[in-house]
């Protein structure tokens, strides 16, 4: 079958193809070096910001800014990308991106202080959340319907696997040379990027159409519109990563940025349901098809974001991993996630999409009851098996999803699909992130509440156990004094030990449920004819 003979799925025609002449498999490589750049970034950041803190003499609550300002500007641009793309080009969009990303890496990396690294976060924020956008329209444009599943394996193998490298590669980076590298490592990709994008990359005829056409009817700019969504999501994104470290609504501050976001994402709703040509198109969120597309990518962007942080602080902090061998237990996945990425895209074309999300949500739940099993001695196997597990189900889970939001998208709603899909992952990301970080404080304060109903001078047990490590002590140098004072210490470290384990197990439980949960909204997608001849079988 024909490219040609598939023009009727979904709208795609051969004059559209971003490929041009040249292969689309090499278009989906080229187009996902900048992807596996951008969503290293925002990972590797996170294992540097202790450097980060003691390198600008600042405190490890301020470094943190480095984290939000960048979220925040992404969430912000995101949002707005699938609109710029189409009046812009998509191909000039990227590039743009991509060179603001480059730049914005290079002053990170040369940043003298504090206040200046937070302002050129916020630029490379800026460039970052445009990329993802332009690079799905682009694949979509490059390959017809029947190929994209095998397209975005491509694509797929950059977002997912970015994570998991970010970790290792952060922590030896910024063991082995410095902080600054973390940032500079950006600048020669984002060369790269640049010049086979320029090279292989074709502005499609067809989106080009679309831009005189959005042009000549006058380019009216939703400010209102805009203004909603940077105030909204920005909020947003500040609340859910500053909420656990400033006590949530028990501040002043994260009560304002929370009612701020709720009061411009309701209206932002409004605002672009009475328009006919929204910056954001909402309405593509009532579709069934797209709106649980929407759904799952926020469960899986909470899953993979979350046990991305929460699994290596849980071995540096409890089982005295360093950064860079926490980084390692997730090495293994993501070189099972690279095997099952193509094979992911061979079955998107032979079994319907709503099957292969459930079966990879129900995966990811069962990988995160793996690790409800957790004990104060666990090998570097376990810890690694879990990850294993969450990496056979992430392509069944992101493939697809990607792959079914297309379905049925008329070819100028593909940046507004792509933008929405892409926010949904990084909006989900934040979302776990805070979710799980949230659960562990509170559940930690549970915990110690309970287990130290067991702790008093008076229980038989208690003495026994401070006989005993006294004795330990005693035995290894100390006096009876300080041997005593040891033993009380030891006491207090071994409960508190287990009241961190038995926290991270119930943050390990809120993530299978969330896994559970993704399994029923994955069965409401629609039966797609895999048949059909629009889908080249």
């Amino acid at each position: 079958m024909t490219d040609a003979a598939q023009a009727g799925a979904g709208g795609w025609s051969p004059e559209r193809s971003a490929a041009g002449g040249h292969n689309p498999y090499l278009i989906a490589f080229v187009v996902s070096i900048a992807t596996f750049m951008e969503v290293l970034d925002t990972t590797i950041a996170n294992v540097a910001l202790r450097y980060i803190a003691g390198g600008l003499a600042v405190g490890l609550d301020e470094s943190t800014y480095v984290i939000t300002s960048y979220l925040v500007a992404n969430a912000i641009v995101l949002s707005i990308s699938g609109w710029l793309s189409t009046v812009i080009g998509r191909k000039r969009f990227y590039m743009i991106c991509v060179a603001t990303f480059a730049v914005a890496s290079l002053l990170c990396g040369i940043a003298w202080n504090l206040q200046a690294l937070v302002l050129f976060r916020i630029l490379q924020g800026l460039g970052g959340g445009g990329m993802a956008t332009s690079e799905q329209a682009i694949l979509a444009d490059s390959f017809p319907p029947a190929k994209r599943g095998q397209a975005f394996a491509i694509y797929g193998v950059a977002v997912v696997v970015a994570p998991v490298v970010g970790p290792t590669l952060g922590g030896w980076i910024a063991d082995t040379y410095s902080w600054h590298w973390v940032f500079l490592i950006n600048v020669p990709m984002g060369l790269l990027s640049l010049f086979l994008v320029g090279t292989l990359v074709n502005e499609p005829s067809g989106a080009e159409d679309e831009r005189r056409r959005l042009i000549e009817n006058g380019l009216r700019f939703d400010f209102v519109g805009f203004a909603l969504v940077a105030i909204g999501l920005g909020s947003l994104e500040f609340v859910l990563d500053e909420g656990q470290r400033n006590d949530w609504f028990g501040s002043t501050m994260i009560l304002g940025f929370a009612i701020a976001a709720a009061s411009c994402l309701i209206a932002l709703v409004i605002w672009e349901l009475l328009r006919d040509d929204p910056i954001v198109d909402i309405r593509l969120l009532g579709q069934r098809q797209f709106g649980a597309c929407f759904l799952a990518m926020l469960g899986t962007g909470a899953i993979v974001i979350a046990t991305t942080q929460i699994l290596p602080q849980l071995l540096q902090t409890e089982l005295n991993y360093t950064a860079f061998l926490a980084g390692l237990v997730l090495s293994p996945g993501g070189l099972v996630t690279m095997a099952m990425m193509p094979i992911t895209g061979k079955l998107i074309g032979s079994v319907q999409p709503r099957y292969l999300i459930a079966a990879g949500a129900a995966i990811a739940g069962l990988s995160m009851w793996h690790l409800t099993g957790i004990t104060g001695d666990i090998t570097y196997g376990y810890a690694a098996m879990s990850r294993i597990y969450l990496a056979v189900g992430l392509p069944l889970l992101f493939l697809p999803i990607t792959t079914a939001s297309y379905e049925g998208i008329p070819p100028d709603k593909t940046n507004q699909a792509s933008a929405l899909i892409n926010v949904a992952r990084n909006l989900g990301g934040s979302m776990g992130v805070a979710l799980a970080q949230t659960v562990l404080a509170q559940r930690q304060q549970f915990h110690q509440s309970r287990l130290v109903e067991n702790i008093s001078p008076s229980d038989i047990g208690y003495q026994q156990t401070i006989e005993k490590m006294t004795r330990f002590f005693r035995a290894h140098g100390s006096n009876a004094s300080d041997a005593a004072s040891q033993a009380v210490a030891w006491v207090g470290q071994t409960l508190q030990h287990q009241v961190d384990l038995l926290a991270y197990i119930d943050v390990f439980w809120t993530l299978a449920i969330i896994g559970a949960i993704m399994v029923p909204i994955a069965l409401t997608l629609k039966t797609i004819d895999l048949n059909a001849p629009a889908r080249g079988h």
